[in-house]
């Protein structure tokens, strides 16, 4: 199998995993999911991010808390994953920032989301399931990680041997979505 084939394969496999094993993360693994984040591309190689792994059963579950909404019944299954990590928007430099405000596009958030999706699919090809919050009292998760005052907190993703099934992805056809040279 060609490398691309083994990538569409890998795509196929990576989903928003909701229910996790109580297994703990190798450190080695855990690692390589950090380097592939680490080695995401970013505009003008900004490089716009900090990583907060969050692995401190007490600490994770008081940020599991801040992600959950009994009100909406949403992520309550953020206490079963061993990690979080919490994806915090650093200063951009100077020809990031440039060309943000020239094109009106806030690349940091464009970057911030490639190198998220690094560490998903890092942690897929390691056989660790993810799943990207943007969905938690962001204040509450500041004061928590004691992040300044003046940073954002964009994402937290959780991390751990996912207990279920890949399930059928469901995406619009390729027809609905593609097209050459007009729109």
């Amino acid at each position: 199998m060609n490398k691309g084939s083994e990538l569409l394969e890998l795509l196929k496999y990576r989903q928003s995993d909701r229910a996790y094993l109580e297994k703990p993360i190798e450190k080695d693994k855990l690692d390589r999911i950090l380097e592939a984040g680490r080695l995401a591309p970013s505009a003008c190689n900004a490089q716009p991010w900090r990583f907060i792994v969050i692995n401190d059963l007490e600490l994770k579950n008081k940020i599991a808390d801040c992600t959950s909404s009994k009100v909406l019944g949403m992520n309550h299954f953020t206490k079963q994953a061993p990690i979080h990590i919490a994806i915090v928007e650093e200063r951009a430099n100077f020809t990031s920032n440039a060309g943000s405000m020239i094109k009106g596009k806030h690349f940091p958030l464009i970057d911030i989301g490639i190198a998220a999706e690094h560490i998903c699919l890092q942690a897929a090809a390691e056989g660790i399931g993810s799943c990207m919050l943007g969905w938690f009292d962001e204040l509450k998760v500041k004061k928590l990680l004691n992040i300044p005052k003046s940073k954002r907190v964009l994402l937290i993703i959780t991390l751990g041997y996912p207990d279920g099934e890949t399930r059928e992805k469901r995406r619009k056809d390729i027809s609905d979505i593609v097209q050459y040279n007009s729109y």
